[in-house]
This record gives C-alpha cells, sequence and structure tokens, in this order.
C-alpha cells in the first residue's frame, strides 16, 4: 500500500555538504526512490553528488531552476542529463523560446548519445510567493492566475509538466486534458508542521486528492528524530488519502 505511495514522495536532500546527504539517502533508499538535489548541496558538493547518488541507484530531480538566455539553458539541460538524472527544471517567466530550445537539446542529445531523456519541467510561482510578492516584482496578477498562463506556456513548448504548488493542483487539472502533464508540488506540510518560509502549503493528504503527481519534502523529514520513520508516516498518509 505504501509503495505506491512512496513512489510519489521525492525526498529533498536540503543540506549544506555531501556526507549529510548522503547518510540521509541511505537510510532513506530501501524506501524512497526519489530525491532532490537543489541549489544549497549542488553548490557545496557540485556534480559529484549526483553522481553518487544516481550511481548507487538513486533517482535525482535536479531542481536548480534554470533561468538564462535560450542556449546557456540549453546547454545546462544536456550536461544535467549526461549527470544521469531522472527529471529537471527550468524557469518558466524565462519565456518560451528558452523552453523549447531547452526541451529540443535535451531530446536531441538523448538521440545522439544513448541516454535516458529526462524528464524537463517548469516552475511556475514559488511557494513562498503570494499576491504581494509578485506586485513587488511587477507582476500585477494573483498566483492562481499567473501559474495558469506559466503551465499552457510549459505545455505549449513540448515540456513534461510544472512545478506549482498545491493550490494551484485542482485548477491546472481541469485545464488540461493530460494524465501524462505532470504536476510536481512542494509546499506540503504534514499536519501540525511549523510553515517555515511556504505560504501556499498543503497536506500530503490533500496534495495528492488534488491530483499532485509527486510530492517534494525536505524538513518534515530532514528534521524529524527518525527521518525514515517520517517518510513512513507521510506515505501512510498518502495511501489512505488516494487509496493506493
Amino acid at each position: 500500500m505504501t509503495d505506491k505511495a512512496s513512489d510519489k514522495l521525492i525526498v529533498a536532500l536540503d543540506v549544506g555538504n555531501a556526507s549529510d546527504a548522503l547518510e540521509l539517502f541511505r537510510q532513506l533508499r530501501g524506501f524512497v526512490s526519489h530525491f532532490k538535489i537543489g541549489s544549497q548541496l549542488f553548490t557545496a558538493a557540485g556534480p559529484q553528488i549526483v553522481r553518487e547518488i544516481t550511481g548507487e541507484g538513486g533517482r535525482v530531480f535536479l531542481d536548480l531552476k534554470f533561468h538564462d538566455i535560450p542556449q546557456t539553458v540549453a546547454a545546462a539541460c544536456v550536461e544535467a542529463a549526461r549527470l544521469g538524472v531522472w527529471m529537471l527544471n527550468v524557469h518558466a517567466l524565462g519565456g518560451a523560446l528558452m523552453m523549447r530550445r531547452a526541451a529540443e537539446a535535451l531530446t536531441e542529445a538523448a538521440e545522439r548519445e544513448g541516454f535516458k531523456r529526462p524528464r524537463l519541467i517548469g516552475v511556475t510561482v514559488l511557494t513562498s510567493a503570494d499576491a504581494a510578492t509578485l506586485a513587488e516584482v511587477g507582476i500585477q496578477s494573483e498566483p492562481l492566475a499567473l501559474v495558469l498562463a506559466l503551465a499552457r506556456l510549459v505545455e505549449s513548448c513540448g515540456l513534461d509538466g510544472i512545478v506549482a504548488s498545491p493550490h494551484e493542483v485542482e485548477a491546472v487539472r481541469a485545464a488540461f486534458n493530460r494524465d501524462d502533464f505532470m504536476l510536481v508540488t512542494p509546499g506540503v506540510r504534514p499536519r501540525g508542521s511549523a510553515a517555515d518560509d511556504q505560504k501556499r502549503i498543503m497536506t500530503p493528504a490533500e496534495a495528492v486528492n488534488a491530483g499532485a503527481d509527486y510530492l517534494v519534502i525536505g524538513r518534515a523529514i530532514l528534521c524529524a528524530p527518525d527521518p525514515v520513520g517520517a517518510a513512513r508516516a507521510i506515505c501512510e498518509e498518502m495511501a489512505r488519502a488516494a487509496h493506493l
């Protein structure tokens, strides 16, 4: 029952060094398959930590939110794919040309070099942002409206899905008649956990019921006295909610 739920969980290895990351990965890998490597760990440990985790069987979501000129982003995505990542992301605010070039470059490199093309998803609105945050940078839009607009752009560029808060998942599901359009949701907190710097959050059960494909959870697992027990409890909650 929890096996299917654990396939929906991505543990965020948001730690500051390779040894802590590997210790957590090795504790959890018997129960969880997917692990996120983001800016903190990648800056501290570099590409080698990706190679080590993928080499030991982990499926890595490289969460670096590439956002630059199209050629630079396309080249960065290809290098990430060569590391063996399962999934990576770009920031949808980089625009259509940037996203199309990234998707095309990944497909071409995978065919040319014979590796499996990783999934490529677009980041919409960070879970730490609300309408006031968007207004600060000149975007006069509610988060939901912007997420929907960016999701449509992401799909039109041939990407595999989006990153959005669980608050937008149900609306995105309703807007796209595609089961294969992935919805990856950070901003998930077990009931009773601190929100920290997140603003648009839900519990694991709520996020799964809304239609999320994958839940990215870090602090609630990493900071627990028993990370495996915390991950198991989250998966049991997800399984009950979705009847997995």
